[in-house]
């Protein structure tokens, strides 16, 4: 099965979150209500550091997904 890039998802333990699941490596799910992530994946120091630069670039692509999904359920 192929899946997409990010998936949006929510859970009514949690109302005000909104969770957009990253499904490629690094695997991870960031709350947007807050900005915490969750990672899937274990970190080596050397990835770590990696990760660390580009923990906003993926961030932002969450977050440009979320805006993206909203925009065309308005549409």
């Amino acid at each position: 099965m192929e899946l997409p890039k990010f998936i949006l998802g929510d859970n009514t333990d949690y109302p005000d979150a909104i969770f957009i699941i990253h499904t490629e490596f690094p695997r991870f799910i960031i709350n947007l209500e807050n900005d915490e992530v969750e990672w899937f994946e274990e970190f080596d120091q050397h990835d770590e550091k990696e990760l660390e630069s580009e923990t906003e670039n993926y961030i932002q692509q969450a977050t440009d997904f979320y805006d993206r999904e909203i925009a065309r359920y308005d549409d």
